[in-house]
């Protein structure tokens, strides 16, 4: 038996919400979720931003977290993630430091380029420039936390002397990650900045193949600079579903299941259900057409 456990549990919440549910009570949902994680010895949680789609609510994450830390006790609440090109770098560092101040540390912060190509066009961004300023505002940001006093003009930012006017509340820093997927991408940069990783598509074929590849492409950037990555910073997320035995966790998650799954085509009246129909409770299936908001 191993003389201390290395295997912590977490949730990454998103989060999705159907839009057809008061969106007041999915946030005060997700704050018992919080309580509840807090209780049960959960070692982090990961919130998440979007900005567009309806599903995921949440805007801006550190908001939620400031609040959740109030509520809970032990559990680290991560950003999952900050989509770092819709902010300016010297902004997000101002909240990291303010936030890590508010939760005695408890705060941690994932950074992303921005999964909703919908998110970056309404901010008038050009999604295929959203993987560069991604690694250009983590350049930004970790240089800011060590210290620096940066004077620097890109093609979507400037910056005159600029600083942080309070050091973080941990030292060196807070904890900060990348999301790895598929890509190389998050760990060459996780390697190179020190960051931690949050695997986001390890429950898939093509992510959970990629595993190995991409945390060896971290060790490689890290060693080249002298430095060790820590595998208690490696998080591999996937879907899961826990109850007593099998057949109830089929019957617990039946409900939502038959209410959003893609309906088979209908020969009888020649048409493909709408992916997400909403029954209506009657025998027949009755479905009308679910408007998305956002």
């Amino acid at each position: 038996m191993a003389e201390f456990r290395t295997l912590r549990a977490g949730v990454f919440l998103p989060p999705f919400h159907p839009n057809d549910e008061d969106p007041l009570l999915c946030m005060e949902r997700d704050f018992e979720l919080m309580q509840w994680l807090d209780k049960l010895d959960y070692a982090e949680a990961w919130i998440g931003e979007h900005h567009s789609g309806g599903y995921e609510i949440y805007g801006q994450p550190e908001l939620f977290i400031a609040t959740a830390a109030e509520r809970t006790r032990h559990i680290r609440l991560g950003t999952g993630v900050i989509s770092l090109p819709y902010h300016h770098p010297l902004m997000v560092a101002d909240r990291i430091v303010q936030l890590d101040y508010q939760t005695r540390g408890r705060a941690m912060f994932g950074f992303g380029p921005g999964l909703l190509p919908s998110d970056a066009m309404m901010l008038g961004i050009d999604p295929e420039t959203q993987r560069d300023r991604m690694a250009d505002a983590i350049d930004v940001i970790t240089r800011l936390l060590a210290g620096e006093i940066i004077t620097q003009q890109t093609d979507w930012y400037r910056m005159h002397e600029a600083r942080l006017h309070l050091r973080p509340y941990t030292k060196p820093r807070p904890h900060l990650a990348i999301t790895s997927s598929v890509t190389p991408y998050g760990g060459k940069l996780a390697g190179r900045y020190d960051l931690g990783m949050v695997c986001v598509m390890a429950g898939s074929p093509h992510g959970y193949d990629a595993l190995d590849y991409n945390w060896q492409l971290a060790c490689d950037e890290a060693a080249a600079q002298g430095r060790v990555m820590d595998r208690a910073n490696y998080r591999v997320m996937a879907p899961f579903h826990i109850a007593e035995t099998r057949e109830k966790a089929i019957e617990n998650v039946r409900a939502g299941f038959e209410k959003w799954q893609l309906r088979p085509f209908d020969q009888s009246r020649g048409r493909c259900g709408d992916r997400h129909a909403e029954h209506r409770g009657d025998q027949r299936g009755r479905a009308r057409r679910h408007r998305h908001t956002g």
